[in-house]
């Protein structure tokens, strides 16, 4: 089975019992465009997590609990959970996210999308989510995944949502990006 459909099995698994723990998520990594490009290959899923009026690790945790698909580990030497999905051989990894750490701080019709029953970020959330990952990592992968979006999506991303003077600095590293971010400065007026 294509990487893409492992990691779409598996996030339909942990969105299952999210959902029905009434744990607001959504999925980004690269598995998104992989999608929206129709790849057969994604090599990275995570899935960010509202906490509400507990910590979104808590709130994970007890939504998997008896679950024989999935399972998860707690890495609090770097304040990290990861759920495992073990229908697949190898398993699939799922490093859960808490909102507003990563991604948006309210997970809702604005800044999530479904896409094949499962919830991922908008492009504009899933472009500043990849925008920040990568001034902070500066990887090859995140800086493929912004080209990707902001050249074949430009039209679906919302410049108030994108932090300026990150993405000038991102065009001046990768000037594949520089349609893309100059039309949506036009449509936006900037």
């Amino acid at each position: 089975m294509p990487e893409t459909a492992r990691y779409l099995e598996a996030a339909n698994v942990l969105s299952r019992l999210l959902r029905a723990g009434g744990v607001p998520h959504a999925f980004y990594g690269s598995i998104f465009t992989a999608v929206l490009a129709n790849s057969p290959q994604a090599d990275e899923l995570y899935c960010i997590v509202e906490g509400g009026h507990t910590h979104p690790f808590r709130r994970v945790r007890q939504a998997v609990t008896g679950s024989q698909e999935i399972t998860t580990t707690a890495s609090p030497w770097s304040n990290r959970l990861h759920a495992k999905y073990h229908r697949c051989i190898p398993p699939i990894e799922i490093e859960i996210l808490p909102a507003g750490e990563e991604g948006p701080r309210r997970l809702d019709s604005m800044t999530v999308m479904v896409v094949g029953g499962i919830p991922f970020l908008t492009v504009s959330e899933f472009v500043r989510a990849k925008l920040k990952a990568w001034i902070i990592r500066g990887t090859e992968r995140d800086a493929q995944d912004i080209i990707f979006c902001v050249t074949r999506y430009w039209n679906a991303i919302d410049a108030n949502r994108i932090p300026e003077h990150d993405m000038h600095t991102f065009v001046d590293a990768y000037a594949a990006a520089a349609s893309g971010w100059a039309a949506i400065q036009r449509k936006y007026g900037m």
